[in-house]
């Protein structure tokens, strides 16, 4: 045995030694490993008398080396032997029992032992029983609704899976050998001994062995990194393998409950608890400046850079819109990445899910993106400020928080905003000056490092490059165009930046084509990194590579920074919500802390109220007020277009027939239009006088902006019937062509109503003619007013009219030219220069206030003229036809009246708190204007306490869950 033993580890040394050297000689024993070392000086130590054996190298230790030498006994005859024959009985006997208590005493013993140390360690195991919460529950039914023994079948034998490892025992010997012969280079001499060669072929042999050892260890160098490299590939792709099948395996996991497994309310998990918080700190503005520093990783870069490629490689979906050379993002979209059993994206403010495994929800996801970048621009902007919240799940994707913000420029192009270059940077250094942002700054590799912007405004926010991760993209393009390719080197090393990164990333992001899939843009990146001389050469490690390793590096940097800085944001809050709480209780003791939203409710219930009760007025208020209304509208035209002219014929029956078609084409026309005018009118101020009785009873004129704009906006949306226009035009029509006044009642109120309205006539013409003259001797006395110069030749000129009238008091309205001409010539002999203009001005005034007082004393006399009217004024010199026309008028007021009270009790009032409702609602779903109508330190103050106890609450809620998963 030793000596096939010894002939086998001969051929093993022997086989250490290339096979292409020209000259024979033995490998020094200081190139050999240790353990073949010491073989091949124990069997071959006799070839060589003149060194002596190293047996200090490896003793030597067997089962014979331990026993005493013990000097050989004689077996010769004799009494001894006899002796010595007759107690071998008794001596084996005594052996064999002193083995049992041995034997037995070892197992007792050893027993005992075990025991007490499975105790101890079962002691050290903690109590899982208090985690079993962490494991959902349908893993402790997979048993009763998977087949878990089909399922191992399933799976590949361990044989086969040692296979397919590398033998590790033949690498790490290669890995000796590689040591060791690097280590023999530097001690400046050769070894190597051969006693049998000549002097001088011992030199030439020695030369010749330095050039070929210094090629061959070259290439087994080589040999060794392509087989590193290769090994390391070969792990990358059954990981990856591997991962999808988890990936298959945990969709059949979970969608096992369309099979039976029952259904159960799904907990939220740690990502999705933090994204909510930050979705509330976006739209959180505190006058106490609670600033957000909570973490989330931060995607900077300069434009066309590829931080949308990058960020869509971690999110393994083309979510993003795409153009050629343009700007894409107009705002930041902050994207929350977390796992799931599909792969899925979702807004924030959506229920819709899009399935990225389909390209038309791709397509649709995209075209979303876009219509809500460009929804969130004001008028002349090119980028905006407001963040857009995306969600997307999928299996085996990393958990974290990105925003995907407006590339970088340095110059303001045709067609953008002239300040968009300085939003831009506003925007980038707000989300980069938080101290506990994660920066992944992008840089493209395919273009010169000097023109790089961003890299500056990285190191200015983050100078010492705690939280900053840089990103070289586009590394094919930069390989293949870099004449030095050790510029990517000194890149990825972070000697060529002034930047400081706590690591640097190279990665490939496809061949530029937005129509490449995710899988296809995968394959390329491991292609070319697989073949790319950086990886090979030396110049990138493994780790370095590909946007697999990157959202690792950068999912494992967040969730770091967020254990560092999560408590302290809590405490921050918590401080901010104690500062908010004692104002309140200072300034508000005895009001509940109602936010806006609440008070909106609140003012909502009490404006629907008010509506409501329009429909309490009485009908005889409603007809009241209508009538006045109305006839306040059409009295001017009744008396200056239809009373005036008629008066003005010679006889009753021109009267009549002026009356009747002044009256027609009146009501044709102008009536409807005019009564529903007033009808709007007096809903209008029916209901503003509600809400104005409303108020006095303990009203918050908080709500005072609001309300008014409810009431405006209702009115503008609301329209009269136009059915009812025309069935009210028949209605006035019949009204007016009525002349029979059936009893001395109604005649003797048509009397009243026609003084009534001449006496406010006399009374408004009276005030016209003393503006126009100026105040009398008793005002200039008393009040000391004079005259002004227009005054005065006014004054001079109703003087001289009301000569005229006194001459002839049954005067046409009208002046003729000559009356004017001698008028003026009377002025003009007494000093004053007068205009004809002002002389028919005047007398239109003096003649209205004429007529008005004759018509007066006419309606004196007509009150008698009851019996002449039913006799139709037959054999009598009293004409009352113009008591007649207001009688008509007054008829038809009253009738109008009622019909539009009827169309706003029944339909305009309903109508009316329709459309109330309505701007509610739309008002409800308008954040900012609310902000606009309800506002206040009280609303503000109220708002601010809302979302600080709100983030407080769902901070403390995702601590404890980050703790337990701790």
């Amino acid at each position: 045995m030793l000596r096939a033993g010894s002939v086998v580890t001969c051929i093993a040394c022997k086989n250490l030694l290339p096979s292409r050297m020209g000259v024979k000689f033995r490998v020094p024993l200081q190139k050999l490993h240790p353990l073949s070392r010491a073989i091949h000086h124990r069997y071959f130590a006799n070839n060589n008398p003149q060194r002596p054996p190293h047996c200090s190298a490896a003793r030597h230790y067997t089962s014979l080396s331990r026993l005493p030498m013990r000097p050989p006994k004689s077996r010769s005859g004799g009494h001894g032997y006899q002796q010595h024959r007759s107690f071998w009985v008794a001596r084996l006997a005594a052996r064999l029992l002193k083995l049992r208590y041995i034997l037995l005493g070892s197992a007792v013993g050893g027993g005992y032992t075990a025991k007490k140390t499975y105790d101890e360690w079962k002691d050290m195991l903690p109590d899982m029983s208090q985690y079993t919460w962490i494991v959902p529950d349908f893993v402790w039914e997979l048993s009763e609704n998977i087949d878990l023994g089909k399922l191992a079948s399933a799976l590949p034998e361990l044989e086969e899976i040692a296979k397919l490892l590398p033998d590790m025992e033949k690498i790490r010997e290669n890995f000796t050998f590689l040591k060791s012969l690097l280590s023999s280079e530097t001690t400046g001499e050769s070894t190597l001994r051969a006693t049998d060669i000549p002097p001088t072929s011992a030199a030439m042999s020695d030369s010749s062995d330095k050039q070929f050892k210094k090629s061959s260890d070259k290439e087994k160098v080589d040999q060794l990194q392509e087989e590193l490299l290769r090994t390391q590939l070969k792990y990358q792709r059954m990981l990856e393998r591997l991962e999808k099948e988890n990936k298959e395996l945990r969709k059949v996991v979970l969608q096992k409950d369309d099979k039976g497994i029952h259904q159960r309310k799904v907990k939220k998990s740690l990502i999705d608890m933090y994204s909510e918080v930050l979705d509330i700190l976006s739209d959180y503005d505190s006058n106490y400046n609670t600033q957000d520093h909570l973490p989330r990783v931060v995607v900077v870069g300069d434009q066309s850079a590829g931080k949308t490629s990058v960020l869509e490689m971690i999110a393994q979906a083309r979510i993003f819109p795409r153009g050629s050379g343009e700007m894409m993002t107009r705002s930041p979209v902050k994207v929350t990445l977390s796992e799931g059993p599909h792969h899925v994206a979702m807004f924030k403010d959506s229920t819709r899910e899009f399935d990225l495994g389909k390209e038309e929800d791709l397509a649709a996801l995209r075209h979303e993106i876009e219509l809500r970048m460009r929804k969130s621009l004001k008028e002349g902007q090119t980028v905006s400020p407001e963040t857009i919240s995306l969600s997307v799940k999928g299996p085996g994707i990393q958990r974290m928080v990105l925003v995907d913000l407006p590339g970088v420029i340095s110059t303001v192009t045709a067609g953008m905003a002239a300040d968009t270059k300085e939003t831009i940077f506003s925007i980038s250094k707000a989300y980069m000056q938080n101290p506990n942002a994660i920066i992944l700054c992008i840089q493209d590799g395919s273009v010169d490092a000097e023109r790089s912007i961003v890299t500056d405004l990285v190191s200015q926010m983050d100078p010492q490059g705690k939280r900053t991760i840089f990103v070289l993209t586009k590394v094919d393009l930069a390989e293949k165009n870099l004449a030095s390719p050790s510029r990517i080197q000194q890149i990825v090393e972070g000697k060529l930046f002034p930047m400081k990164a706590l690591g640097y990333f190279a990665v490939v992001t496809g061949k530029g084509s937005s129509n490449e899939s995710i899988d296809s843009i995968k394959d390329y990146e491991e292609d070319f990194f697989q073949s790319s001389r950086l990886l090979r050469d030396g110049m990138l490690k493994a780790h370095q590579v590909t946007t697999k390793n990157l959202s690792l590096a950068v999912s494992d940097c967040f969730w770091k920074m967020v254990r560092e800085s999560v408590e302290q944001q809590a405490d921050a809050f918590k401080a901010s919500r104690f500062n908010l709480e004692t104002e309140w209780k200072n300034n508000y003791p005895r009001l509940r802390e109602l936010d806006r939203n609440e008070l909106y409710e609140k003012a909502k219930n009490e404006i629907l109220d008010e509506v409501i009760s329009l429909s309490q007025v009485t009908t005889k208020h409603w007809e009241s007020i209508l009538q006045k209304k109305l006839w306040e509208r059409v009295s001017t035209h009744v008396i200056e277009n239809i009373y005036l002219p008629a008066a003005q014929t010679m006889n009753s029956g021109t009267f009549n027939t002026t009356v009747d078609i002044k009256l027609k084409q009146w009501t044709d026309k102008q009536l409807p239009h005019k009564a529903l005018e007033v009808a709007w009118e007096t809903l209008q101020d029916e209901f503003a006088r509600f809400m104005a009785e409303y108020k006095g009873k303990d009203q918050d004129d908080i709500f005072d902006k609001l309300k008014e704009a409810v009431k405006d906006e209702s009115i503008k949306r609301h329209k009269w019937n136009e059915r009812a226009m025309d069935s009210l035009r028949v209605i006035q029509h019949n009204a007016l062509e009525d002349r029979s006044i059936t009893d001395k009642p109604q005649w003797d109120a048509a009397i009243q109503f026609m003084e009534e309205t001449l006496q406010s006539r006399l009374k408004d013409t009276d005030s016209v003619i003393a503006d126009m003259v100026g105040p009398d001797w008793k005002q200039r006395w008393l009040s000391w007013k004079n005259r002004t110069p227009e005054q005065h030749t006014r004054n001079e000129t109703k003087n001289e009219l009301e000569r005229l009238l006194k001459l002839h008091e049954d005067h046409t309205a009208y002046l003729a030219n000559d009356e004017v001409t001698t008028v003026r010539k009377n002025l003009e002999a007494r000093g004053v220069e007068v205009d004809p203009v002002l002389i028919k001005d005047t007398w239109h005034q003096l003649y209205r206030r004429h007529f008005l007082q004759k018509a007066l004393l006419h309606c004196n006399l007509c009150r008698r003229g009851f019996y002449y009217y039913q006799r139709h004024f037959v054999d009598s010199e009293l004409e009352c036809n113009d008591v007649v026309l207001f009688w008509r008028i007054q008829r038809m007021l009253a009738i109008t009246a009622n019909t539009l009270r009827q169309q706003l009790t029944n339909t305009e009032v309903r109508r009316l708190e329709k459309n109330v409702k309505e701007v509610l609602e739309d008002f409800g779903e308008d954040t900012e204007k609310k902000v606009q109508l309800i506002t206040g330190r009280r609303v503000q103050l109220a708002e601010d306490l809302k979302k600080v106890r709100e983030i407080q609450e769902k901070l403390e809620a995702f601590i404890e869950a980050l703790h337990k998963e701790k």
